[in-house]
């Protein structure tokens, strides 16, 4: 069983357009397509913008479908000179930004309770969907996604991000949705493609661009699907 989550319906579109068979169940609050694909089981489903979203659809999928690998796809903002629009990222690590008890003594970032800061993605997986990407066409970048509940559209926040976590890319979901599966112990891989540059012009350029670049992003994912399994299994 592999497991997808989008925030927006934007970015889940394309697959669960490909999906056959499909049975939806809604829990909490979200709606759970499982179907197949290429002969594979998948359940995929469209989360909501932001954190507290990304971990409640996280924890739902893990307890009702005990996925073998969750697939966090979609769209970000470039934190990176080497990131422009319509090019790739796959996390080695997943940061929450937003996060900070720095006042008693912690790290910026640390997650109180498991006392970690970077959640790192599956390797063996991660380096699966790097493959679909490069075979789809495009050469993806490995780096560090931070994520927070604020819609970066500002080159101060931007570089500060950068800075504090060494971070490439920003989104709202990834962090929590790389949390919740830590804690669960199930194996995950997160894919951004990039829609804007994290600035000024992000307002501008998301809504611009966001389409295309769920696309790319989902294109890849669809082969994961493909080659999921096997030497892979």
């Amino acid at each position: 069983m592999i497991g997808i989550i989008a925030a927006m319906e934007t970015e889940l579109r394309l697959i669960k357009d490909k999906l056959g068979d499909v049975a939806a169940e809604t829990k909490g609050g979200i709606t759970f397509y499982r179907g197949k694909y290429e002969n594979k089981e998948v359940v995929a489903a469209v989360c909501g913008i932001g954190k507290v979203f990304a971990a409640m659809c996280a924890e739902a999928m893990i307890i009702s479908y005990s996925p073998d690998v969750i697939i966090n796809t979609g769209v970000a903002g470039s934190l990176s000179d080497n990131l422009r629009v319509l090019d790739c990222a796959v996390a080695d690590e997943c940061v929450q930004h937003d996060m900070d008890t720095s006042p008693l003594g912690d790290p910026v970032g640390m997650i109180s309770g498991v006392d970690k800061v970077y959640f790192e993605t599956d390797k063996a997986y991660s380096d699966l969907f790097r493959e679909c990407c490069r075979e789809t066409g495009k050469d993806p970048v490995s780096c560090t996604i931070a994520s927070g509940d604020a819609f970066i559209a500002d080159a101060r926040r931007k570089k500060r991000i950068a800075r504090l976590f060494g971070a490439s890319v920003c989104d709202m979901e990834s962090a929590a949705i790389a949390h919740v599966c830590y804690v669960n112990g199930t194996p995950f891989v997160i894919s951004r493609c990039i829609s804007d540059g994290a600035d000024d012009g992000a307002k501008i350029d998301f809504p611009t661009m966001c389409g295309k670049a769920a696309d790319i992003s989902s294109r890849a994912t669809l082969m994961f699907i493909e080659k999921f399994g096997g030497d892979h299994a």
